[in-house]
């Protein structure tokens, strides 16, 4: 029989095989490998690749960073959209500066998730969705997809809603709800179609407003002036002093905020936009090392952010009542005294509420610079959230439309429940809608952070760049936490509904949203190396044992 010589030039990603067969110790799941250039499908963001410079003689060079530079500051965006805003100034205005380590950990947690997002787009070549596709059966598939999209439209919903608001604010009340929404929708679609102008121009204007973001809270947080020794002593000093189940809940409602579900599938998507030899291992390596410098400069800046909102709030706001706002607001000749009724109950803040009160202490300016920031934010995580919705549906759903047809189902799937919604809903009254946005993405947790630490740990996908020992048990013991803290959030808010009938509907259905995490649960714990519940090998090793044990009992014959 004729050996065959190893092909010096096999991709990084094919494992080794036998009899044309993969060879891999995870039994339910299959080698992946991207698709062949004529079988790819319409891509999103990537009618160009990034070159990456040479520059071999250097550890670390800034051309090369430079480079790699702009999936992670779009990734951040979503740490800085309508929803994060909104929960870091209720954060400062119920519990001052004591939240502020959870808001730091948090962001930590997210970092490294984003790790493993990055990984999985730069060795395999493919984005979380297109991986669930390859590896998951038709069933769960497409349950995880459904799960995955509603976690889009309860994000866009609140994005979409945060520029309404924000127009709102800047037109004195002139613009209603459903007209910033529909502002929102067609300057969303323009905005998407930069990338026709290059890829660079597309995150540079991702940046111009981010810094927008940074320039107007960071004003704010000036002309303020907090505290910086209570600031700093709330950031490094995990305790909250006297504190309540109402400022514990919006410590959970923060981790909720901050790591979201399909920011996971996004960042493993736009990876994808460099020009890397995934053959070479020197060079998914060196992808591997500046993509997690960027991301950590980039989710610092958007800390930052975050920190400047939870401060002005909580030097400015903390433990002031409705009637004092209300005196404040009438003395300044504000429209929207009637916002805060003459009681001497704290002060609620969201989104809308926030501006008028900061106009209300601080004068006019700040309320039009706050709603700046929120524009901003609002536009910035829309369009992201877009990009993330175009991303899923072709990677679950192997889509080969048109680019334009992919952007209109997607802004569709999402824009017409938001429509609704700011027609029926004053934009004054809000909060509520909010509280069960954040609940609807909390419960979608699971379906991004256990398939994402699955497929990172499997050697059949990512070979040598799979997750070692310290990340698969510290990847677990994070993602559970954070589904526990999530969970919980979901329970508080259910059982403020006072409502049997809601009791009965919520306890079946998660019946069966139990079932199915319980199912990505056995499938990442096999993945993870709990070789036990792999119920396809364990048959065929009982098999071999019947086989061997049929040998064995054969009887002996002479020749």
């Amino acid at each position: 029989m004729k050996e065959e010589k190893p092909n010096e030039h096999s991709n990084l990603n094919e494992p080794p095989q036998e009899n044309g067969v993969i060879q891999s110790t995870q039994g339910l799941y299959s080698s992946t490998s991207p698709p062949a250039s004529d079988d790819e499908p319409f891509s999103t963001y990537f009618e160009e690749k990034v070159p990456i410079p040479e520059d071999v003689t250097q550890m670390f060079s800034f051309r090369k960073l430079w480079a790699f530079t702009g999936p992670g500051f779009l990734m951040s965006i979503a740490y800085l959209d309508p929803g994060n805003i909104e929960s870091d100034l209720q954060s400062g205005a119920k519990a001052g500066f004591k939240l502020l380590w959870v808001l730091l950990g948090a962001t930590i947690i997210g970092l490294l998730l984003q790790r493993l997002a990055a990984r999985l787009g730069v060795v395999t070549g493919m984005h979380l969705a297109e991986v669930c596709n390859r590896q998951y059966p038709t069933v769960p598939r497409i349950i995880l997809w459904l799960m995955v999209e509603l976690a889009i439209i309860g994000s866009d919903m609140q994005e979409v809603i945060g520029c309404a608001i924000a127009f709102n604010l800047l037109s004195m009340g002139r613009i209603p709800l459903w007209g910033g929404v529909l502002i929102t929708i067609i300057d969303t679609f323009v905005f998407l179609f930069l990338d026709k102008y290059g890829l660079r121009k597309l995150e540079a204007f991702f940046g111009l407003l981010i810094t927008i973001m940074a320039v107007s809270f960071g004003y704010e947080y000036v002309m303020v002036r907090p505290d910086q020794g209570e600031l700093l002593k709330g950031m490094f000093l995990p305790y909250c002093e006297n504190c309540d189940s109402a400022q514990m809940e919006q410590a959970v409602g923060i981790v909720g905020a901050v790591i979201m579900p399909h920011n996971i599938y996004l960042h493993s998507a736009l990876v994808k936009s460099r020009q890397i030899d995934r053959g070479n291992k020197k060079e998914v390596k060196e992808a591997n090392k500046y993509y997690f410098i960027e991301s950590t400069i980039a989710l610092f800046i958007s800390f930052l952010i975050n920190v400047f909102v939870v401060a002005v709030f909580a030097e400015a706001f903390y433990d002031k009542t409705n009637i004092e706002v209300n005196a404040k607001c009438n003395a300044s000749g504000s429209p929207h005294t009637d916002l805060f009724p003459l009681d001497n109950s704290t002060l609620q803040v969201d989104i809308f509420k926030g501006g008028v009160v900061l106009g209300c202490f601080f004068g006019p300016a700040a309320l039009y610079i706050w709603a700046i920031g929120i524009l901003a934010a609002g536009q910035s995580s829309t369009m992201t959230g877009t990009y993330s919705g175009q991303f899923v549906m072709e990677g679950f759903l192997n889509l080969r439309w048109s680019r334009f047809a992919r952007v209109l189902l997607t802004r569709s799937i999402a824009i017409f429940p938001t429509l609704l919604v700011a027609i029926f809903q004053d934009v004054q009254h809000l909060t509520g809608m909010n509280d069960f946005l954040n609940v609807l993405q909390s419960m979608q947790l699971p379906f991004a952070l256990i398939p994402i630490l699955t497929f990172t740990s499997l050697t059949s996908i990512m070979d040598d760049f799979a997750n070692g020992l310290v990340w698969k048990i510290g990847g677990g013991v994070v993602i559970l936490v954070v589904c526990a803290i999530n969970m919980y959030f979901v329970v508080v808010y259910v059982t403020s509904l006072n409502s049997v009938a809601l009791y009965v509907l919520v306890a079946l259905l998660c019946i069966a949203y139990l079932s199915f995490v319980c199912y990505l649960t056995w499938q990442c714990l096999i993945a993870l190396g709990v070789s036990c519940l792999d119920v396809s090998c364990l048959g065929s090793r009982v098999s071999n044992n019947r086989h061997a044990v049929f040998i064995e009992e054969q009887p002996a014959y002479d020749t």
